[in-house]
């Protein structure tokens, strides 16, 4: 579900109980957005969180023989 609102500069959505999201300014296609929210709420630009999710998905493919590897050269 998507929810699709107009704000002004100057105006706030408030998600759920902890996090606003301020309109700090429009300036021709862009909106510089400022965001409160508890620190243990992860904030991310959306390229950013797509990249943390193809480098752990990327992670987990490792072959155990990699580990054996490693393993080898800290025994010498």
């Amino acid at each position: 579900m998507m929810l699709i609102l107009t704000r002004k500069a100057g105006e706030k959505i408030v998600i759920g109980d902890q996090v606003k999201v301020y309109i700090i300014e429009i300036r021709g296609p862009q909106v510089r957005l400022g965001i409160e929210a508890p620190v243990e709420t992860p904030i991310y630009r959306e390229e950013v969180f797509q990249k943390i999710l193809e480098e752990n998905r990327l992670a987990s493919e490792v072959e155990i023989g990699h580990f054996e590897k490693i393993l080898k050269k800290g025994k010498t």
